[in-house]
C-alpha cells in the first residue's frame, strides 16, 4: 500500500515538474524573442529549409499548412465532435472543443509580444500572413489538436494496438511537418515554431490532467 502511494505521489511530482519546465521554457523563449534582436539561428534555419524548395514541395507544404487556417480548424474540430457524439464519447467531445481555445491564447500572446513576421528581404515568402509572428498559431493548434487526439487514442480500449500506432504516427507527422511547413513557406521563424510547440505541449499536459482524472487510466 505504501509503495502504491509512493508511486502515485511521484507521478504527481513528475507531472508538476514537467509542467513547470515547459512553462519556464516558454517564458524564457518569449523573453528572448521580445528583448533580443533577430538571431542568426532563425535566418540560418530558414535559409537551410528554403534551399530545398521545388514546385511540388511548395504545393505539399501549402497543403500541410492549410489545415491550420482558422476556418479549416473549426471544421476539423466540428467533424471530430460529430463523430464523438455519434459514438457517445461526451468527455472526448468536450476535450476536442477545448482545442479551439488555443487560437484565442495564441492570438493574445501574438499581440502581447508583437514580433514582426519574416520579411521578403530575409526569406522567400510563399504565403501571405497576418497578425504577428510569435508564437506560431498553426503549430500551437496542430500540437494541441493532434496531441488531444493522441491522448484520446491512447485511452480508448477498443482500438487495436497496430491501428493505434498507425493513428499516433499520423498525428505526430502532422505536428512535425506542419511545423516545418511554416518555416518553409516563410510564414514564421524557427523560434516562432518552437514557441508554438512548447506552448502546445503545455496545453496538452493541462488537458491530459483533467481528461485522465475524469476518465481514469482507460476510458472504455
Amino acid at each position: 500500500m505504501r509503495l502504491i502511494i509512493f508511486l502515485q505521489n511521484n507521478k504527481r511530482l513528475l507531472f508538476r515538474a514537467t509542467l513547470i519546465t515547459f512553462l519556464i521554457a516558454f517564458i524564457t523563449l518569449s523573453c528572448i524573442v521580445f528583448f533580443l534582436p533577430l538571431e542568426y539561428l532563425d535566418i540560418h534555419i530558414s535559409e537551410e529549409i528554403q534551399e530545398k524548395q521545388t514546385p511540388d514541395l511548395n504545393i505539399l507544404m501549402i497543403w500541410l499548412s492549410w489545415f491550420g487556417r482558422t476556418s479549416v480548424s473549426v471544421v476539423m474540430v466540428g467533424i471530430i465532435l460529430l463523430i464523438f457524439f455519434i459514438l457517445r464519447l461526451k468527455k472526448e467531445a468536450v476535450l476536442m472543443v477545448s482545442t479551439l481555445l488555443s487560437g484565442i491564447l495564441g492570438l493574445g500572446l501574438k499581440m502581447l509580444i508583437n514580433r514582426p513576421r519574416p520579411s521578403k528581404d530575409l526569406v522567400v515568402l510563399l504565403e501571405e500572413t497576418k497578425y504577428q509572428s510569435f508564437p506560431s498559431g498553426h503549430v500551437l493548434f496542430y500540437t494541441v489538436f493532434f496531441g488531444a487526439l493522441i491522448l484520446i487514442i491512447l485511452h480508448l480500449k477498443n482500438i487495436k494496438y497496430k491501428f493505434k500506432l498507425f493513428l499516433i504516427i499520423i498525428c505526430l507527422s502532422m505536428i512535425f511537418f506542419g511545423a516545418v511547413s511554416r518555416v518553409y513557406l516563410g510564414a514564421h521563424w524557427f523560434t516562432d515554431v518552437l514557441g508554438g510547440f512548447i506552448l502546445g505541449i503545455l496545453c496538452v499536459l493541462i488537458m491530459a490532467y483533467f481528461y485522465v482524472r475524469n476518465t481514469g487510466n482507460i476510458n472504455q
